[in-house]
């Protein structure tokens, strides 16, 4: 039997104070797509190619400094441009932060996402970090709610597919002196996706160097666009060297492995222990990772979130005691990695295959998200 989170009522709510009105307007497109146009998208929809007919869109206005603010009323409009101003305090300072999460078809045509709670939260964390207003979480579960009730002819139903919903928020007050912003948008915009990187085969990883993605201090564990920015330099590097992804370390922690460019990342030895790199305040805390550590210590697999060295990863595979690598993530869910390759040096062999205990903790998070296995811990969330 699956423990789920059916839909709320549409009461107002506490949570919600200073909301003119739960309820949100809602104005149709008048030129959606036709279903043909939708079919031939979701037959092969990719990753982020394409969006749905409506996004949300809820303004606040207030002064953080003073700890005021209220969210003004939501709404329903058809996907387009943002109008933003040249001045704009996101376009010169970036104050900004984002979420990814997923909608899945289950096999009766209902629509469920997967711990949309934690998304709400972590939302709130990067909101803070940054500088940015908190949002209710029961209107973050309602803005998701309402967007796929709006569109939900656009969830695919192949194996693998979702609809990813990308909620997000700006500093879109026009002023270019430098303190926090006194207009924040909160939107939320959804796309029909496969498999992030198609079949689950393993990927090379590019060894970082020379850059980094965050430091001490800095916004590693908040979902800011900073954060990805950053990346990409290295992305790039890797990139011209064969590799799919690119992984950090931490100079001042024994090259301490960190994450890759957009994923956490897990070790697997023949003990049946299971690693992954402690959050130091400089790695994202993923909603996949928390599940995945769930999901091990169900199976009494002992699980350490600690450092783990370049060292210790390059003397696992020598001695054969670590059997496997794998990468998560809300888009890719869970990634196989092959080798570690960097200028000096290629750790793994080239023939790497996905190993057992991935592939099986990928099948077991993904049946739960699609329906297909038990939600034992009440992970699931309806949203048509």
């Amino acid at each position: 039997m699956h423990m789920t989170h059916e839909p709320s009522s549409t009461a107002p709510s506490t949570s919600t104070a200073g909301v003119d009105s739960r309820e949100f307007v809602k104005t149709l497109n008048p030129a959606p797509a036709t279903s043909a146009r939708r079919d031939a998208i979701l037959a092969n929809p990719g990753f982020g190619q394409y969006f749905t007919d409506h996004m949300i869109q809820i303004q606040w206005t207030g002064n953080i400094e003073q700890g005021t603010g209220q969210w003004q009323q939501p709404t329903l409009v058809p996907y387009g441009p943002l109008a933003l101003d040249p001045a704009a305090a996101v376009l010169h300072y970036g104050q900004e932060i984002f979420e990814g999460l997923k909608a899945y078809r289950h096999d009766d045509g209902s629509v469920w996402t997967f711990r949309p709670e934690k998304n709400a939260a972590r939302l709130n964390r990067s909101a803070e970090r940054m500088a940015l207003p908190a949002l209710p979480e029961d209107l973050f579960l309602d803005s998701l709610r309402t967007l796929v009730e709006q569109d939900r002819d656009w969830v695919p139903d192949g194996e693998g597919q979702s609809l990813y919903l990308r909620p997000f928020m700006i500093a879109n007050e026009t002023f270019l002196g430098v303190r926090p912003s006194r207009e924040v948008l909160y939107s939320v915009i959804a796309s029909p996706a496969g498999n992030y990187f198609g079949e689950a085969k393993a990927v090379d990883i590019w060894l970082s160097e020379h850059w980094a993605r965050a430091g001490r201090g800095g916004t590693g564990a908040a979902k800011c666009g900073g954060n990805y920015a950053a990346s990409l330099i290295a992305q790039m590097e890797g990139d011209a060297h064969g590799c799919q992804q690119v992984i950090f370390t931490d100079p001042d922690r024994d090259e301490a492995i960190e994450e890759l460019g957009g994923m956490n990342v897990f070790f697997v030895f023949d003990d049946g222990t299971l690693v992954t790199p402690e959050l130091t305040g400089t790695i994202l805390e993923g909603v996949t990772r928390d599940s995945i550590i769930q999901l091990a210590k169900d199976r009494g697999m002992t699980v350490e979130e600690r450092a783990f060295t370049l060292e210790e990863w390059r003397d696992g595979v020598a001695s054969g005691k670590l059997t496997e690598v794998f990468a998560c993530g809300t888009a890719a869910v869970i990634s196989p990695v092959g080798r570690l390759i960097s200028a000096q040096e290629t750790i793994g062999p080239e023939d790497a295959e996905p190993g057992e205990v991935t592939m099986s903790l990928r099948k077991e998070l993904l049946d739960i998200q699609t329906g297909r296995g038990e939600d034992r811990h009440g992970w699931l969330t309806r949203l048509a």
